[in-house]
Order: C-alpha cells, then sequence, then structure tokens
C-alpha cells in the first residue's frame, strides 16, 4: 500500500477518534462566576433585576456598539424580554422567567445566531455580614454533539468566563459608585 493510503487511513481513525470522544463528553453545560460587591444586595437588586439596568454592564451589550437591541413586555419582572442583533454578539433574546426581589432572578437565554442555543441564566444575591452582596452568575443548558466538539478544541468556561467576570466588573463599578 502506498503512504498516501496510510496517511488517508490514520486520519480517519483520528477523525473517528475525536468524534467518540466528544460524544462522551456530558450532556449539558454551566458556567458560574462570583465576585464580592461593596454595596447592600437593595443597591445591586436594581442593576439585575431590570432588563435596562442589566444592560448597563451587560458585557456582551458592551462589545458591540452597533447592536440593535428592542425592549417588549413589562418594563421590569416576569416576562421583560430583550432581543438583539449584531454582527458581534449574534442574534438572540433574553426574557426573565423567574425573580425574588432582592435575592435572585432566572433568564430564558436564547441565540438564534451564529448558532441556536437555548440556555438559563440565574443572578443570585447572598448578603454577606459586612454589608456587602456575593453576586453568583450563572448559565447553563444543554450541550449539543456540535457543542461538545466544539469544547475538546475550546474552553467555552473559560472563554464565557471572562466575559461573566468582566461584567461583574462592570457591575461592581455601578454598585459601588458613590451615591
Amino acid at each position: 500500500m502506498s503512504a498516501l493510503v496510510y496517511a488517508l487511513g490514520a486520519v480517519g481513525l483520528a477523525v473517528v477518534g475525536v468524534l467518540a470522544v466528544a460524544a462522551t463528553r456530558p450532556d449539558e453545560f454551566r458556567v458560574e462566576r462570583r465576585a464580592r460587591l461593596a454595596a447592600p444586595p437593595e443597591v445591586v437588586w436594581p442593576l439585575i433585576g431590570e432588563l435596562r439596568a442589566f444592560n448597563r454592564w451587560n458585557p456582551y451589550e458592551r462589545k458591540d456598539p452597533m447592536l440593535k437591541g428592542a425592549y417588549s413586555g413589562p418594563e421590569r419582572g416576569v416576562g421583560s424580554r430583550y432581543d438583539w442583533a449584531s454582527k458581534e454578539v449574534g442574534t438572540g433574546s433574553l426574557e426573565i422567567t423567574g425573580q425574588q426581589p432582592g435575592r435572585a432572578v432566572q433568564m430564558k437565554l436564547d441565540f438564534i445566531q451564529p448558532f441556536e442555543a437555548h440556555n438559563q441564566a440565574e443572578f443570585a444575591l447572598q448578603p454577606l455580614p459586612d454589608g456587602a452582596t456575593e453576586v453568583r452568575w450563572t448559565m447553563h443548558g444543554p450541550a449539543n454533539f456540535m457543542s461538545k466538539l466544539m469544547g475538546l478544541f475550546i474552553n467555552m468556561d473559560a472563554m464565557v468566563g471572562r466575559d461573566f467576570e468582566a461584567g461583574l466588573q462592570h457591575l461592581r463599578e455601578l454598585a459601588e459608585a458613590p451615591r
């Protein structure tokens, strides 16, 4: 046999191996970051529990100054919705699906482009004894085969986590600003 046949066979085996490894990865993903803010929950909550205020520090909103966004539904609370379209961050929507005022907010996050994904996001506030607040930002959802395959080459936790960290830093700046 020629070297070309061996090379093609090796490439084929490698591809099958990568696909097999991808198939064994978890069916769900989870990204979480936390930050301590030197502000009480009553100062932090309005910046998280209302989408217009959330977008003041949302790291994805800041990535594209040309982003087109539209709010719908109630101004705040369950049913508040934000749709966006952007060349930099894609197309999708964010909708508040649950709230525990002053403590937590749950959101449905739907991406349409550049790839379709349907995830859940949550912000949880934990008051600390010194008057500060710990904010936990979590996103989780199903991992389809393509995202499992991409996960072999791209560390999604690190990539999305960097955005969460930048967002929490911007939130810190707003929450800790002198009043």
